[in-house]
């Protein structure tokens, strides 16, 4: 039983799970073994349904797929040893994508591991290099440990916590915890200072100022502030792929999405080096690529730098640094600043221009047009995810947000596999919205076996999937090396067919025009549906 009214005692398990209910968890996502079942029942007594999925990494994802939509930390459940070891990736990705996610693992007692071995392994050595802690449940401090784990998994930057969790400790009775610690600190706002008069300063003073935003923005829900302040000053600005919507691309300042693709580098870069004061709010160069390092310098540019933590990544420095909450930051510096034109060379405009012609939309076939006929077939308020891979710079580029966290990927840690299951977890959290995914055929093989997953919870998910029958960015970069081909070209497969045997509908596609009768079809119908569209291999060449 969950609790007794007559002893007031609870189950160690039934207090961690009432901790994560109350911190707003209400999906948990994983594969059950013997060691994990009282959790699993304590999970769904507090209120939080437990998806059974048919792969640990891919349930990690679900989990991440659902934060995305309520902003609660994520849940992975697994087993002793091989079922830990198998979250291994999506764990990584969580430290590296600044992902809130609480990984709850079986272990068998203290005691029993003294003289049996079979499946027993260190789980907290394992996942203590890739966690923000790790933590070993005991049942008189099942509180104290699940508020700590809560809580360390969002402070700061986000990112993911291990709690291992004995058999025995998990059954045993103890008196009912006291309400839960919400020692979540409060945002860190500059106080009046010389770096704060200097900051306000260099900001009326720039003619040519641009802003980098990043994921530590979204986290600090800067978008109001961001907004007011690129407007009041003409700031115009660049987003890191996760940071795409924070404001509409369609806004005027808006200069879309950086990160991986040199040809939008080769436009973005050389607007920013001309740039007499750069403001990163919020912005983590975990997401870009080697390009982006050391792209100003103090030396020669007023650089502003407003973060969740130190600068301990050495991307690049700054003139001016606060650990502070970005939208609190900036209006502290904006307040009193005159505002002035700037860029009136209309630089700005050429910019947008080159980037519009750099990435069109109106391409007849190939990757562009699948993503341009999606972008024009489906709603505007589609949440889209899309794995790594060619397809990914070229999305994350052409497509475009209207608010945050509406294209969802893994750009700190650019793991294969994630469109899929991230897709699923916005779908079980938000059954009526709009979801597509964007999978290369290489990915979407990883994870096929979660289509079953979505036909078992009667999810509407569109899957789009490049079939190419390649690893189109490695093999691109290989030919870009005069190397031979080895190692990246496979075999086609049968996708539609593939999304039919698991429950779902499937179509091929060839054109842009049964592209869009295909979502058509994808958006009427009950249940996921897999479009394979079929391109060329080199489809990528000259585009990203």
């Amino acid at each position: 039983m969950a609790h007794s009214s007559e002893t007031g005692t609870q189950r160690a398990a039934d207090i961690l799970a009432k901790r994560l209910y109350d911190a707003g968890c209400r999906y948990a996502f994983g594969m059950p073994g013997g060691e994990v079942l009282t959790l699993i029942d304590a999970l769904e007594a507090a209120g939080i349904t437990f998806v059974l999925t048919k792969h640990e990494n891919a349930a990690g994802f679900m989990g991440e797929g659902v934060h995305h939509t309520d902003g609660a930390p994520a849940i992975l459940v697994a087993t002793i040893g091989p079922g830990a070891v198998n979250g291994i990736n999506v764990v990584a990705n969580a430290d590296q994508d600044r992902v809130p996610l609480i990984v709850l693992t079986g272990c068998v007692d203290t005691d029993e591991a003294q003289t049996y071995t079979h499946q027993v392994l260190d789980h907290e050595a394992v996942f203590a290099p890739i966690t923000k802690g790790t933590f070993r449940l005991t049942a008189k401090s099942a509180d104290i440990i699940a508020d700590k784990a809560v809580n360390l998994s969002q402070t700061g930057r986000a990112g993911p916590v291990h709690i291992d969790v004995p058999i025995n400790v998990a059954d045993t009775s103890v008196p009912v915890a006291l309400p839960r610690r919400n020692t979540l600190p409060a945002k860190c706002v500059p106080a009046p200072s010389a770096e704060l008069t200097l900051a306000k300063d260099w900001l009326a003073e720039a003619k040519k100022p641009v802003m980098i935003i990043g994921l530590d923005a979204l986290a600090d829900d800067a978008a109001d502030e961001i907004l007011a302040f690129v407007e009041t000053h003409s700031v115009p600005f660049v987003t890191t792929y996760k940071a795409k919507g924070i404001i509409p691309e369609t806004h005027p300042l808006c200069l879309g999405g950086a990160g991986l693709s040199p040809k939008a580098d080769g436009i973005l870069v050389p607007f920013i080096e001309q740039a007499d004061l750069v403001i990163c709010a919020g912005y983590d160069p975990i997401e870009m690529r080697t390009g982006w390092r050391d792209i100003w310098s103090p030396h020669n540019t007023r650089v502003i730098d407003i973060t969740a933590t130190e600068n301990t990544h050495y991307m690049h420095q700054a003139g001016l640094n606060f650990v502070a909450d970005t939208g609190a930051t900036l209006a502290m510096i904006s307040r009193g600043v005159a505002p002035m034109d700037t860029w009136i060379g209309g630089e700005v405009a050429a910019v947008k221009q080159a980037l519009n012609a750099a990435f069109p939309q109106d391409d007849a076939w190939g990757a562009a047009g699948v993503i341009a006929q999606c972008r024009a077939s489906l709603p505007a308020n589609t949440i889209a995810t899309v794995d790594s891979g060619a397809h990914r710079i070229l999305l994350s580029q052409m497509w475009s947000c209207a608010a945050p966290r509406t294209l969802l990927q893994s750009s700190g840690f650019c793991t294969m596999g994630v469109a899929v299951p991230l897709a699923m977890g916005v779908s079980v959290a938000e059954p009526d919205a709009p979801v597509v995914s964007f999978s290369g055929d290489a990915g979407m093989l990883m994870v096929a076996g979660e289509l079953s997953t979505a036909a078992e919870r009667g999810l509407r998910t569109i899957f789009v999937v490049f079939v190419d029958a390649s690893l189109a960015l490695i093999e691109l970069k290989q030919r870009g090396r005069q190397l031979q081909n080895t190692g990246v070209d496979f075999a086609k497969h049968d996708f539609a067919a593939i999304g039919r045997a698991f429950g779902g509908n499937g179509t091929d596609v060839f054109d842009r025009a049964g592209l869009a009768q295909a979502i058509d079809d994808a958006l009427a119908v009950d249940g996921f549906t897999v479009i394979a569209a079929h391109i060329d291999r080199q489809s990528y060449d000259g585009r990203i």
